[in-house]
């Protein structure tokens, strides 16, 4: 078979998490919404927003991403 540019697609089945967190993160992560909808104009739910917020955390993380992702 030969070899397609596109690479097989990652496991994009969801994974539903449910945490608990402080009220101090819960006014920083509306705050950070609001903001978000001033800067783009459109208005996004804190729960769609978090994924997004950790993915890039993750990404940024120099040591993290030095001993590689599993």
């Amino acid at each position: 078979m030969a070899e397609l540019k596109l690479p097989k697609l990652p496991d994009r089945t969801p994974i539903k998490l449910t945490i608990v967190i402080g009220a101090e993160l819960n006014e920083a992560l509306k705050s950070y919404a609001d903001r978000y909808a001033q800067a783009y104009g459109s208005t996004e739910q804190i729960v769609d927003l978090i994924p997004f917020m950790l993915d890039a955390f993750l990404a940024s993380d120099k040591s993290f991403n030095r001993t590689g992702r599993r």
